[in-house]
């Protein structure tokens, strides 16, 4: 009887997860064989090639230089954008606040703001020739360029704290609400400062959620996607395979190759599976003592 009630959850689950994945899998072990000039009707069918799709994904150099600077992009996301959301979501929960409510819909916005608009409004404000950030920086005698290679990342990165500080921080501000003041009245009562309080008190009552947006983080940051693609027609130093995903892209709609594609998602999914687990299994001790 119980599994009864399991029932339309599992059938969710094979019809929208599991035969998904499993087709990607399967596809990621066919080919292409060609005939003669590959014109005609017959020329071309598929073939099995066993893992020597995902072979060429794991042996491609430009596969690993995409990870390398989505692990540098990650790094920048996640300390910047979970530090500002860590000290929004602490000066909102101040006894000394002013205007939360106002504080926190200006701090929230962003967040509602698409990721496709957000790169265009960006990227029109990284342009020299329509920037005010560029007058700024030219009325200080200062020049930039915001789409030079070794800048582009941040600037990229800059796009995603804007968009994602607001979601963490509300997760995080929700969680100190959630808090019994009591504690804090105990610790002022001792003579705790506001500083204190916060230091003491809240930063390590916020660790479980603190892991829970990093993981969040970790995930989104690992499939980056929308920002390197919206600014890629206004710049030309970000090429087609900067992030593993856009080299998914490049192989299933410019390439035509759906096989070699469905290989590389399946890696990329392997690998974000492994950084959030892994990151998981360093804190889990802290995440988890309280249920062992």
């Amino acid at each position: 009887m119980p599994y009864l009630f399991l029932a339309p959850a599992m059938a969710l689950f094979v019809a929208f997860f599991a035969v998904p994945i499993g087709y990607t899998l399967y596809l990621g072990t066919r080919g292409t064989k060609v005939s003669g000039l590959g014109l005609g009707k017959g020329s071309r069918r598929e073939v099995s090639v066993g893992f020597d799709n995902y072979q060429a994904t794991l042996t491609d150099h430009e596969f690993w230089a995409g990870w390398l600077r989505v692990l540098g992009y990650g790094v920048v996301v996640l300390t910047v954008m979970l530090g500002l959301a860590v000290l929004f979501a602490l000066l909102l929960d101040s006894a000394h606040a002013r205007l939360k409510r106002v504080s926190r819909i200006a701090i929230f916005l962003p967040y509602a703001v698409p990721g496709v608009v957000a790169s265009l409004l960006w990227g029109f404000l990284y342009l020299p020739s329509l920037s005010p950030i560029h007058a700024v920086l030219h009325w200080f005698g200062l020049q930039a360029n915001l789409f030079d290679p070794d800048v582009v990342m941040f600037s990229m990165a800059n796009i995603a704290v804007w968009g994602g500080t607001g979601f963490n921080m509300l997760v995080l501000y929700t969680h100190l609400r959630s808090i019994s003041p009591e504690y804090y009245e105990a610790a002022r009562l001792d003579g705790a400062s506001e500083f204190q309080i916060a230091t003491r008190i809240k930063l390590p009552m916020l660790v479980p959620s603190l892991i829970l947006t990093t993981v969040f983080s970790i995930i989104a940051t690992s499939q980056v996607f929308t920002e390197p693609m919206t600014l890629r027609p206004i710049s030309n130093t970000i090429s087609s395979t900067w992030s593993p995903l856009m080299m998914v892209f490049t192989q299933a709609f410019k390439n035509l190759d759906l096989y070699s594609a469905a290989a590389t998602s399946i890696v990329i999914a392997a690998i974000s599976l492994v950084l959030s687990f892994g990151f998981l299994r360093v804190v889990r001790k802290r995440a988890f003592s309280e249920e062992s």
